[in-house]
């Protein structure tokens, strides 16, 4: 009997508690966040068509901005349409089942970013320290190679988390807080132990933000001291702008995933890293064709000519 009421009262689905619980900013998120997801989406296709058609764009800097624009894009659709259905309905839930797959494909492709980002970072290294041995060093073959090993450490790491979390069990509790299945609310809510769980979180986590943390660091380290014996004034402040605006969407990238994986022990972290999570699961995808392609020459040049051509097939 104790048996068979331990298994009644297994959690099959939850619920999420959202972004926030207050009514009168419901309707205001919503706009803010249909329009987040809009730009997303419109960013990163258009920036992955304007790629594909274009041969000027088929090089390494542009394979790896293709790779990493649709990583974004279905990084965001992966967990976005369920939190809007957060600001329009009163209880919003999830199966157990898709709980555990929207928690797989969600980190499979953070942690696949993470990589991606770096290889973007080391392709910047090779170009400015050593532009005579770019095309040698990043050949298709290598770029392919370090794309794939990107995917498969996002699969490894997905796969670690979404294993452990299988094991728990959820009796009683199941109001997610927050608008996806994350790790840190899931350990919140399980009736066993989530020690195993949590040496995990400290390994994988601490290994996928601080390999390609440090490795971005060593290849900004070698990029300024490059740029720093540029003669040319307007050379060094033009690449000290392209990097700045790379570090700031890193920084929140990844300041923000390392706060919300390291400091989830309590529910008043909780709260805290469900806000700081938005950088990381909205902003940055949102961003990150601004920051790395539509802010390049050579991305507007191909957007005008992309536009010309629409423009004349639809006048003519």
């Amino acid at each position: 009997m104790r048996m068979l009421a331990r298994n009644d009262s297994l959690v099959t689905e939850f619920i999420f508690a959202g972004l926030t619980d207050r009514p009168e900013l419901q309707q205001p998120l919503l706009c803010l966040f249909v329009m987040i997801y809009l730009v997303t989406i419109v960013g990163n296709l258009g920036l992955i068509t304007l790629i594909s058609l274009n041969s000027h764009l088929h090089t390494p800097m542009y394979y790896f901005l293709f790779n990493l624009s649709f990583i974004d894009f279905c990084y965001s659709s992966v967990f976005t349409p369920k939190m809007l259905m957060n600001f329009v309905s009163k209880k919003n839930i999830i199966s157990y089942g898709r709980c555990m797959t929207q928690l797989f494909f969600f980190l499979f492709f953070v942690i696949s970013e993470c990589y991606m980002l770096t290889s973007m970072a080391y392709d910047r290294y090779v170009a400015i320290c050593n532009p005579l041995l770019y095309k040698v060093t990043m050949s298709p073959q290598v770029c392919s190679v370090l794309s794939f090993a990107a995917y498969v450490m996002g699969f490894g790491g997905a796969t670690a988390h979404t294993g452990c979390m299988l094991r728990l069990t959820f009796c009683n509790a199941n109001i997610i807080n927050h608008y996806v299945c994350d790790i840190p609310p899931l350990l919140q809510l399980s009736c066993t132990s989530t020690h195993i769980n949590k040496v995990v979180v400290l390994i994988v986590v601490g290994i996928n933000i601080i390999v390609p943390s440090f490795t971005i660091l060593i290849s900004y380290i070698c990029i300024f001291t490059s740029i720093l014996h540029v003669k040319s004034t307007q050379g060094r402040s033009k690449a000290f702008s392209t990097c700045s605006s790379h570090i700031i969407a890193l920084s929140l990238f990844f300041g923000s995933a390392a706060f919300t994986y390291f400091k989830c022990s309590s529910p008043d972290t909780l709260d805290q890293g469900k806000v700081f999570s938005v950088f990381y699961t909205n902003v940055g995808p949102m961003l990150n064709p601004l920051i790395y392609s539509l802010r390049n020459k050579d991305v507007k040049v191909a957007l005008r000519k992309a536009l010309s051509k629409i423009w004349r097939r639809n006048v003519f």
